[in-house]
């Protein structure tokens, strides 16, 4: 065959086998952005929360502030944070009103220029509702209208409430893509509480149906109002160290009258200490550590000064009225730091932090607390991952009330 022809035939054989290369790597690329594109939708369905960040109660405060400041009508966003002192672009803003658009509760984002109540959201927040259908409306944006809320509901109304790993095997038998069911659990714990949803019968924590406590309102009316928990609950030690090598990031600090060896007040800090602050904050991989560690009892010193000042958090047990727990707290207020605070039940708390979130534990007699514990622990819990959160504002009086404060914590020594 001539040289010329066999250029010819090369020639047109490459043309002819350029479309297929190129059609191949077209079709190459097409399956890469197709597996990249499966991939990054699997990672988003994981990770995907299906249910609201925070309980209930916090995200109501955002529809009854629509309420308190615009009589329940649509309202500016920016106007709104305003009035409730709260920065408008801060991540605890931003969180406010992103669970309460996920309880149903309101409508628009955190970048909406306006701000409104649902139907459901108005029912459950206007003063004008009646406590029944106050109650009945909470419970279908709190329980009922978060998919794993209502699974627990519906399997355990009528029933005692079993452990938290059971609850939690129960939402994980469940298609719910949940990668946090300890945190799903607590709040619904928390949900279900707030609506007076769990009831002690026979020495047992009964999650009782949402019928049998609507009938319970409309008997007494003028009973106090539905979902407040506030109003119905009237408000191993290890070796003592020092702080020169404390990991403060991973510190937190229990401030809780101690008392001698032996005493009713000690009783009280150990069974707090380990019955309910340790196992609630386990899973937060923090040290848990209570003023006998560094200090004498009753004494306060540098050492304990600078675990009020540089710990990460900080429970306050304001049980018994301890001067010194005050103190501390005060100290904690002024510098703007995360704090959870409880107290035993029968110690009503002054005025002046009485309206802070409190978890309130009953230690009337064993039958009471014992099976309220789990309940109590999952509170604390809840507490911890919003005070926690990255960028959240602590509020306190002195935060709210004082907003330009501020206190210069000195650098270690």
């Amino acid at each position: 065959m001539p040289e010329e022809s066999k250029n010819e035939g090369a020639e047109d054989q490459a043309q002819e086998d350029k479309p297929t290369r190129s059609s191949s790597k077209k079709n190459s690329q097409k399956r890469a952005s197709k597996k990249k594109k499966s991939s990054s939708t699997k990672s988003r369905k994981r990770t995907a929360r299906p249910y609201p960040a925070s309980p209930f109660q916090e995200a109501l405060s955002l529809a009854e502030g629509i309420h308190a400041y615009a009589s329940g009508e649509r309202v500016r966003r920016l106007t709104l944070f305003k009035h409730l002192d709260k920065s408008p672009s801060s991540s605890s803003s931003h969180m406010l009103i992103t669970n309460s658009t996920k309880y149903g509760l309101t409508t628009g984002s955190y970048v909406a220029e306006w701000l409104e109540l649902t139907e459901k959201g108005f029912i459950a927040t206007s003063p004008d509702s009646l406590p029944e259908q106050k109650l009945e409306a909470r419970f279908q944006l709190a329980v009922e209208g978060i998919p794993p809320f209502h699974k627990l509901y519906s399997e355990y109304k009528n029933k005692r409430l079993p452990t938290h790993d059971v609850l939690k095997d129960v939402l994980l038998e469940e298609d719910f893509g949940l990668d946090k069911p300890t945190e799903c659990v607590d709040l619904f714990v928390v949900n279900v509480k707030f609506l007076g949803l769990l009831q002690t019968i026979a020495g047992s924590e009964m999650l009782i149906p949402i019928e049998h406590a609507l009938d319970e309102v409309r008997k007494h009316p003028l009973m106090e109002e539905p979902g407040n928990v506030s109003s119905r609950e009237e408000q191993s030690i290890s070796p003592k160290i020092g702080t020169s090598k404390v990991n403060w990031s991973k510190t937190c600090f229990v401030i809780t009258p101690i008392g001698e060896d032996g005493s009713e007040a000690r009783k009280h800090s150990d069974m707090f200490l380990h019955s309910l602050i340790e196992p609630a904050l386990r899973e937060f991989d923090l040290d848990v550590v209570r003023a006998d560690k560094i200090g004498a009892a009753g004494m306060i010193t540098s050492q304990m000064l600078e675990y009020v000042m540089r710990s990460r958090l900080a429970i306050v047990d304001l049980s018994y009225h301890n001067p010194n727990a005050f103190y501390e707290m005060a100290i904690r207020h002024a510098c703007k730091l995360p704090i959870i605070q409880i107290s035993r039940k029968c110690d009503r708390l002054p005025f002046d932090v009485n309206q802070v979130r409190t978890v309130v534990i009953d230690t009337s007699d064993i039958f009471t607390l014992v099976p309220k514990l789990e309940t109590y622990r999952s509170e604390i819990a809840t507490q911890a991952r919003a005070v926690l959160g990255d960028g959240n504002i602590t509020s306190n009086p002195i935060s709210v009330f004082f907003p330009g404060f501020e206190v210069t914590i000195p650098k270690e020594r």
